[in-house]
């Protein structure tokens, strides 16, 4: 037995090993805050209070950028996977587009900032607009992670578009450059676009200084997850991470809808109904969840969509394929038995 293999299975497990190691630490580390603030607070923090406010919404927003990143760290090594040998010029335009589209992330940022600044508008009210904008956004992209179109029709959609350029009959032209620099383009841009909508309640609720914060440490470990990816040619498990991810999206989405109802009510859009609930102030803090009947059934109702996508996604992926082909098997079996039935005469 040659030692390549022997050597490919222990990098693997090393990576393997080290993977959990990693989220255990990061398991730990959060679990630390938490006890960590609660002790502070002596369990009931205060919901004014700036350092905790500026914690859970550092929380929310790099979990929203890793969780953007990642796919489009996905999309672009799908893309560049098969891109070899004497095909690896080809990164290059891809890489410039999506360097490009985010830069194009950063300007829209700004021209979205200046837009919204430029509203006469209460500010309570474009708070309360901007956060039903993110939900909705939110709700769109958990429904596509579900369904998987992120794996199926996004990436292969990116993926038929690359065949046709290097099929092309000007394979080496600057036709061809420019439609896969637009590849990575709008891979890049394309998440991008939906953080900056996300972030914007965020942004209105606390200003810019602590959402860019949140910001940075996305990006940081987006970064390294691309340098894993990209320069060190490690094969991550992609699927875990999304899923892990998509959880804690889901999480996050729950916590905007109890913001935006609060903002709501605040706006005077809708009522507020107090129910005597044991409700503790933390959990308003850190997951918007507040003792009213508005924003207590929004968030049920926010969790049932959540999880109607999921199963009606396995559904439509697992258990109709699998019923589907239990029938065929049936029906085989009995057509089977009535040729092998005698005649009668």
């Amino acid at each position: 037995m040659s030692s390549q293999p022997v050597k490919h299975v222990t990098a693997h497990n090393i990576w393997r090993t080290s993977w959990r190691v990693a989220l255990i630490i990061a398991g730990l580390l959060l679990a630390g805050v938490l006890v960590w603030q609660g002790i502070t607070a002596s369990g009931a923090p205060d919901p004014t209070a700036p350092h905790l406010d500026r914690t859970a919404v550092i929380l929310n927003t790099g979990i929203l950028v890793f969780r953007e990143g990642l796919e489009a760290i996905l999309v672009l090594s799908a893309i560049t996977a098969s891109l070899v040998k004497s095909k690896q010029s080809y990164r290059k335009p891809i890489a410039a587009g999506s360097g490009l589209g985010f830069l194009a992330t950063i300007a829209t940022w700004f021209i979205v900032v200046a837009i919204m600044s430029q509203i006469n508008a209460p500010a309570l009210d474009i708070q309360a607009a901007t956060g039903l904008l993110a939900i909705v956004v939110l709700l769109i992209i958990m429904n596509w992670f579900f369904h998987k179109i992120y794996w199926t029709g996004w990436i292969s959609m990116h993926n038929k578009r690359r065949k046709e350029l290097m099929n092309s009959s000007d394979s080496a032209g600057s036709s061809t450059l420019f439609g896969l620099a637009m590849l990575g383009f709008s891979a890049m841009y394309r998440e991008g676009f939906e953080v900056v909508l996300f972030l914007q309640s965020l942004r209105l609720q606390v200003g810019s200084t602590i959402v860019l914060q949140g910001v940075a440490i996305g990006l940081f470990f987006t970064a390294i997850v691309a340098v894993l990816t990209f320069m060190t040619h490690h094969k991550l498990p992609y699927k875990r991470m999304l899923i892990l991810t998509g959880v804690m999206l889901a999480i996050v989405l729950v916590v905007m809808v109890g913001e935006s109802v609060q903002e709501m009510q605040l706006a005077h859009w809708i009522s507020t109904t107090p129910v005597n609930l044991p409700i503790p102030d933390w959990m308003g803090v850190w997951f918007a969840v507040f003792p009213n009947v508005e924003g207590l059934v929004a968030q049920v109702i926010a969790g049932i969509l959540v999880l109607g996508s999921y199963f009606s996604a396995e559904y439509i992926r697992i258990w109709r394929p699998r019923k589907q082909a239990e029938q065929r098997a049936e029906d085989a079996q009995s057509l089977d038995k009535q040729e092998m039935a005698p005649v009668k005469e």
